[in-house]
């Protein structure tokens, strides 16, 4: 099992996993549109050669934004390894601030990001009403029956990588 660059993926199986656990390669967030199939990131690949978790991040300037991670293993340290990848990455390419976006009914993203150090920063009421505008498809009600309204940032800085 090992975590590598995303680029080392067939394109192929990295377009079939967003597709299977997305429905499309399509992210829209208030920070934009994004082919995820096209970003950079890493994969977490197992013993059996499949992906086990992938996460993608866009750097602007000295800002590198996580843009979707999934871990189809939970609890076996998938996501954290992933998550370290790009912040290692973020570090070396002088990054003062890694950024994600998550929605109001993700719990357990937002439970997992401040465990590892990131905290809320803000909180843009009614993004997903305007991401539906451009993806109908996202879905009025999320996790554990919680409607899905609201985008919460969160952040993690330099000194804490």
């Amino acid at each position: 099992m090992s975590v590598i660059n995303i680029s080392q993926v067939n394109k192929k199986d990295v377009i079939e996993f967003f597709q299977t656990h997305w429905g499309t390669t399509e992210m829209v967030i208030s920070s934009g549109i994004y082919d995820c199939s096209k970003l950079e990131g890493f994969a977490f690949i197992n013993d059996n050669k499949k992906i086990a978790g992938l996460v993608t991040y866009v750097i602007r300037e000295d800002e590198c934004e996580i843009i979707s991670l999934d871990s189809m293993e939970e609890g076996k340290g998938i996501g954290t390894l992933l998550v370290q990848a790009v912040e290692e990455y973020a570090w070396q390419h002088r990054c003062t601030v890694v950024s994600l976006i998550t929605t109001n009914d993700n719990l357990h993203a937002l439970k997992f990001y401040q465990k590892r150090g990131y905290y809320l920063v803000e909180i843009l009421q009614n993004a997903v009403e305007r991401a539906r505008a451009v993806k109908p498809e996202i879905p009025l009600i999320g996790n554990d029956g919680i409607p899905i309204r609201d985008e919460i940032r969160l952040q993690k800085l330099s000194a804490s990588f």
